[in-house]
């Protein structure tokens, strides 16, 4: 998600082209998935510094949901659910919140979309938004971006 708040310039439809192609070349996204306009379902797991998962999470409702509550205003986002798990795991495979965001579809979520309008509106203090900001990436141990493929269990027959 670090991607959305950089500057995008010379914006419209042949930068967002030139991404989609940047993303297929560097094996992030299949050509069918960049003219698809399904939506693109991705989970975001955040693996927290033990004794600091409640800070982290204050910061993110504070200072992150809200810009994707407005992303999710501007159609960018069609729906957005959190998790955490109930029991931990082992260390190589602890995460401690999951994020998931469905983007309208794979073009939107991988666009370089500028959201520094939305920050400034949202949050006047810019100073206290990048320091708490700061803050909670210096609390992760790790961060992944996981795009899923959801499968429609109604077209499924039972035994087969």
């Amino acid at each position: 998600m670090r991607r959305r708040g950089h500057d995008r310039r010379n914006g419209g439809p042949a930068s967002a082209v030139l991404v989609l192609l940047l993303v297929f070349l560097l094996g992030g996204i299949s050509p069918a998935l960049a003219q698809d306009d399904q939506p693109f379902p991705v989970e975001y797991y955040y693996k927290v510094r033990w004794g600091h998962f409640d800070e982290f999470l204050e910061l993110y409702k504070r200072n992150h949901y809200p810009i994707l509550v407005e992303l999710q205003k501007l159609g960018r986002i069609v729906e957005m659910s959190a998790a955490s798990p109930f029991y931990h795991a082992g260390e190589n495979s602890r995460w401690d919140f999951r994020f998931t965001i469905v983007w309208k579809n794979a073009a939107v979520a991988h666009e370089d979309f500028d959201t520094s309008q939305i920050i400034q509106q949202l949050y006047p203090d810019r100073q206290k938004f990048q320091q708490e900001e700061q803050r909670r990436f210096q609390l992760l141990e790790e961060h992944r971006d996981v795009p899923v493929v959801e499968y429609d269990l109604a077209t499924w027959s039972p035994g087969s």
